[in-house]
């Protein structure tokens, strides 16, 4: 099986409460962390704040944490906030992020749930996510998504999406005219290497 076989399933055929179905998961998907990590560090590095600011970011589907890490990196001050709606997922995650607890909130959710945002403390100055929301696969649950993310983020804020875009529906070009619709106002795609791509999206044009 290769990795865009796990990668390519609703979300539905992945059992992400199974603790030995996420372990073998992790133990494949780890395997390209670092090709990911300047990758994901260049996406981050495109939010507008100092290194210092202690903006409060949202990692949608934030899964076993590795987007986090990147983001801690590049603003230590953050303060996270960790969605996802598979436990063993967080118990990865809370290994991997332990030094940075007093900075980190898990919140469970499922983003099939209109109300997934419902215990989030918004606004977020920064959302995130990585290789996560194509899961959902349906048009109206990924559309759905955007909109539950315009929300929840600051009105200077922006979105940072790092996803398999070309597997779902129509690729970037729908998915931007899809977050256009969810009420951003801009979106640009900076890198794209099918399937995969960066798609940044803000809610004004300042």
């Amino acid at each position: 099986m290769t990795v865009h076989d796990w990668y390519d399933r609703p979300i539905g055929e992945h059992d992400w409460q199974s603790p030995e179905y996420v372990n073998d998961w992790i133990e494949r998907d780890v395997t390209r962390d670092d090709q990911r990590r300047p990758l994901l560090q260049k996406m981050i590095g495109m939010a507008p704040f100092a290194r210092e600011a202690p903006i409060r970011v949202l990692d949608v589907g934030a899964g076993y944490g590795l987007v986090s890490e990147q983001v801690l990196m590049i603003f230590p001050r953050a303060q996270l906030t960790l969605q996802d709606y598979s436990a063993p997922m967080f118990e990865h995650a809370r290994r991997r992020l332990h030094q940075h607890e007093s900075q980190i909130t898990y919140v469970m959710s499922d983003l099939r749930d209109p109300q997934w945002t419902a215990r989030l403390s918004a606004p977020f100055d920064l959302v995130v996510s990585g290789l996560a929301i194509h899961n959902l696969q349906e048009p109206t649950l990924i559309r759905a998504c955007y909109r539950s993310i315009r929300k929840v983020l600051s009105p200077n804020g922006i979105f940072l999406d790092y996803d398999l875009f070309d597997l779902v529906a129509g690729g970037i070009t729908t998915h931007q005219e899809w977050l256009c619709e969810a009420g951003f106002a801009r979106t640009e795609c900076p890198w794209h290497e099918p399937p995969s791509a960066i798609i940044c999206a803000w809610p004004s044009n300042d």
